[in-house]
This record gives C-alpha cells, sequence and structure tokens, in this order.
C-alpha cells in the first residue's frame, strides 16, 4: 500500500499509467488461471493480445497527448454497461455459465475489462488532482470491502448470492452502505460549496455497488472454474485479481459519473 501511494503521489499521470500497465499484464497472467490455460506459449500469446489491446486504447484516447475525453467517456460508458450485463449473468448462475464460460468468451472478457480498468485509470490521472481523485475511488472501493467484512461477521445471516459467493451476506452489503453514508458525512464539512451531499451520493453509492458486482463476478468465474485463488503472487492475499476485482467494475463507473457530475 504504501509503495502505491508513493507511485500514486510522486509520479506523473503518464509514468503511473505505464507502471499501471505492468501491473494489467500481471492480472492478465492470472486471468489465463481463470481461463484454464496451462501452456506458456498459450498464456504469453494471451499477454501479447492485452497489450496490443491497451496499445489500442492508448491510440484511441490519443496518448501521450492529454486524453480525449469524450472518447474516454464513450469507453466508460461501454464498460459500466458491460459489466451490467455481468450483473446479469450472476443473478443468472449457474445457467448463465453457457454464455460467458466458453473460453474464447472469457478470453475476450478479460481483454475488455482489463483494458478498461486501466483506460479509467489514465483518465482519473488525467483529471484536476488525478491522484487524489483516484485514491479517493480506492477508498470507495476498500470500505465497500470492510463495512462488508464487519457487517456480515457480526451480523450475516441472509446469502447475497449463495451460487457464487457463500460468504457473503445481505447484512454486509447493507453494511457497506451505511460505511460509504458515513464517509459522506464525514466529507462534507471539508467540500466546496458546490459539491452538495445528493452529489456525493450519487457518485459514492453507485460506485460501491459496482465494486460489489466485480467481487461476486470475480467468485462466481472462480467457482465455476475450481479455483480459490486467481494467483499467488501475493503470499496469503491471493493474487493481483483477488485484491481488485472489485475497482475493475468500479473505476469505469467513477470515471464516468465524475464527468457526468458537475460541478464535480
Amino acid at each position: 500500500m504504501l509503495a502505491f501511494l508513493a507511485l500514486l503521489l510522486m509520479t506523473t499521470p503518464m509514468i503511473f499509467s505505464l507502471i499501471i500497465s505492468l501491473v494489467v499484464l500481471l492480472a492478465g497472467w492470472e486471468w489465463t488461471n481463470l481461463m484454464r490455460i496451462e501452456s506458456t506459449v498459450n498464456r504469453v500469446s494471451y499477454l501479447v493480445l492485452l497489450a496490443l489491446s491497451l496499445a489500442l486504447a492508448a491510440a484511441l484516447l490519443g496518448l501521450p497527448e492529454s486524453p480525449d475525453m469524450q472518447v474516454g467517456q464513450l469507453l466508460a460508458l461501454g464498460a459500466s454497461i458491460l459489466w451490467a450485463v455481468i450483473f446479469l449473468w450472476i443473478q443468472g448462475y449457474p445457467s448463465s455459465a453457457i454464455l460467458w464460460s466458453p473460453r474464447p468468451v472469457l478470453g475476450a472478457l478479460g481483454l475488455l475489462l482489463l483494458s478498461f480498468t486501466w483506460v479509467s485509470i489514465v483518465l482519473i490521472m488525467h483529471q484536476p488532482h488525478g491522484a487524489w481523485l483516484l485514491l479517493f475511488a480506492v477508498v470507495i472501493v476498500a470500505l465497500a470491502d470492510i463495512g462488508g467484512y464487519i457487517a456480515g461477521n457480526l451480523f450475516g445471516k441472509h446469502k447475497l448470492a449463495a451460487t457464487v459467493s457463500p460468504g457473503k451476506t445481505w447484512e454486509g452489503f447493507f453494511g457497506g452502505i451505511v460505511l460509504q453514508c458515513l464517509f459522506i458525512a464525514a466529507l462534507i464539512p471539508f467540500m466546496p460549496e458546490k459539491i452538495t451531499a445528493p452529489l456525493l451520493v450519487a457518485l459514492v453509492i453507485p460506485v460501491s455497488l459496482y465494486s460489489v458486482v466485480g467481487d461476486l463476478f470475480e467468485s462466481m468465474v472462480k467457482r465455476h472454474c475450481g479455483v480459490k485463488d486467481s494467483g499467488s503472487i501475493l503470499p496469503g492475499h491471493g493474487g493481483i485479481l483477488d485484491r481488485i476485482d472489485g475497482l475493475i467494475a468500479a473505476l469505469p463507473l467513477f470515471i464516468l459519473l465524475f464527468l457526468m457530475l458537475n460541478p464535480l
């Protein structure tokens, strides 16, 4: 976490984006585990496709110049719509697996979702005070996890999505929402007058909800593939995907809402 903060606050948006692209490639390597690709050649080939996808996204945004926000907003909208479809797949699991579990479909999903995540980070970092804005988004997702964990352990009785993630409960879900509301209440006294409580609610709560969808989606894919963790690169904590699944879903919606909700 300290290394992340140092990179976030001490590097330029472009340097940070380049470093994050390496993290995205590592996440892509873990995605091949979920696709059950065993051949090293095929796994490397998938990383090449992911690198090409990131390069295409950079070209569409007009990098290395300042990114085209209109194009970025369209990409973020596309990502948010895709996550809405994924939510329907989660609701329909295990029957929905026939739609998303074939290896070509799962491979395409990985390319799209990881590329959209990188695009979102680039767009956020190129906003005024972008580093702090990205940190704000990360805190929203972290609080959703923390609130869900605490409330779920203390009060959890009713399963949120038993066929996908038996450990998650409705009590934990609402605990995450309550913590977000407390977060908003704590922020209001420090916000400029034009940034109102309803404006913050319109940004924070949907992003928090999408982070839960991201978490459930990775749990669904791991359950279907019979995998406990996406990888072992973080000893004792699973893989990179296990740590950023909520961010993958939340960041595109965060930057989309941020660009739409003036005067943020």
